[in-house]
């Protein structure tokens, strides 16, 4: 769970009575009748009453749920949403989500909007859940800076390591964990949509209450990784939380060293591309292609895992686990009416220990239907059902899975 965490809520319903977009500017005042005036007369004062105005807080979400796309002038364009939310990781539960677009300078309209948001969930199995996530685009686009900080607990089961692991049923086992991650990043443009920079890690984990620690391997049940690396970027997409159109590569080079204080020495190589083409009116193909590659002492925190990050929606994150992954998935969106719409999807992973280790009959498989409903402009919350090897599962979430 890297990098996501993304994917542990959906955040979909009644919202929070509160927005940029809407506010409580018609409230009524105080009417109280001044005590050195006549007292009106009875018939005057049930007229009164009969016409005074009352306020429906259903008929104010209708409003407000009717009006939160309609502000992408404002300077800081700021919803909410609060709502139940559902993954395969945590089951079902209460969430509350912020959502902003804003620019950093306002008077060059080339300049793409950056973003803010803001979760909190908690659910019944215990699960609780905060985070942060943004994405930067300082003046003129000369520098990039994206951040995501993330705090949960919950218990949840683990398999242990390997695809053999995670396919057999026998070994779901129950443990507790609490992490906590913050992983920011500062690119420096050099040329046309080409951005490169430091990134820098900090992720703890600590675990407690195996059911059969003997799947750890001998590895520790709780561990602190210290990480720093390079990040190059090529980004042409026309908006980062709902591309239309562009391409995006990114590959990310991270060290985590004994000397930073690392009980675990290892790297690791992520490469992501992403394309996205307008098929025809309302209609988007999307693709992602992922891959992310660990050498050395890896711990079981850090190994790459099925189901994070918006990928192979429906498996249970973690599941299956190993020193590397590969996969893929290819989606069409297509817009229906008004603000909404409905999205197909397939894909495929592997994860395994080495190249020598790829096995066909290992291929885990994914596909799958949802539903978008724009929230804000450009911004999706989004209902999808995903189909697996195991089986299939919700996920409620906000913004496009890539």
């Amino acid at each position: 769970m890297r990098n996501r965490f993304l994917g542990i809520l959906l955040l979909c319903g009644w919202p929070c009575m509160y927005s940029s977009a809407a506010g409580w500017a018609d409230a009524p005042a105080a009417a109280g009748q001044d005590s050195a005036r006549h007292e009106p007369e009875p018939a005057a004062s049930a007229v009164d009453s009969v016409h005074r105005k009352t306020y429906n807080p259903f008929r104010w979400i209708g409003h407000y749920l009717r009006s939160t796309n309609k502000h992408a002038d404002r300077p800081f364009d700021f919803s909410m949403l609060l709502g139940p939310s559902y993954t395969a990781a945590t089951s079902a539960g209460l969430g509350i989500t912020a959502s902003g677009l804003y620019s950093w300078d306002r008077s060059d309209p080339a300049l793409p909007k950056s973003n803010v948001s803001v979760f909190a969930n908690a659910s019944l199995t215990g699960m609780l859940a905060v985070g942060l996530r943004g994405n930067n685009f300082l003046p003129k686009e000369k520098y990039r800076l994206d951040y995501q900080l993330f705090f949960y607990t919950f218990p949840g089961d683990f398999w242990g390591i390997g695809y053999d692991n995670g396919a057999n049923g026998a070994n779901k086992s129950d443990y507790e964990r609490v992490k906590l991650q913050f992983k920011p990043s500062f690119l420096f443009r050099l040329g046309k949509s080409v951005f490169v920079g430091p990134v820098v890690d900090v992720e703890w984990v600590n675990s407690f209450g195996f059911e059969n620690e003997v799947l750890l391997e001998g590895q520790d049940k709780s561990v602190a990784n210290y990480g720093a690396g390079l990040n190059f970027t090529y980004d042409t997409r026309d908006f980062v939380l709902n591309a239309y159109k562009g391409n995006f590569l990114r590959l990310e080079q991270m060290f985590y060293p004994s000397g930073f204080g690392n009980d675990y020495a290892f790297s690791y190589t992520d490469l992501t591309f992403c394309t996205y083409h307008q098929v025809w009116k309302g209609g988007v193909l999307a693709m992602e292609l992922h891959s992310l590659f660990n050498y050395g002492d890896v711990p079981w925190t850090m190994m790459a895992q099925v189901g994070v990050q918006g990928r192979m929606r429906g498996y249970y994150e973690g599941r299956y686990r190993d020193r590397n992954i590969m996969e893929g998935q290819l989606e069409l969106r297509q817009h229906i009416k008004g603000r909404n719409g409905i999205a197909v999807w397939v894909g495929l992973a592997n994860v395994f220990p080495n190249f020598g280790h790829i096995y066909f009959d290992q291929i885990l498989p994914n596909y799958g239907v949802g539903y978008r409903w724009e929230f804000k402009k450009r911004v999706n919350v989004r209902f999808d059902l995903g189909f697996t090897k195991d089986s299939p599962n919700f996920t409620f979430n906000i913004n496009e899975a890539f």
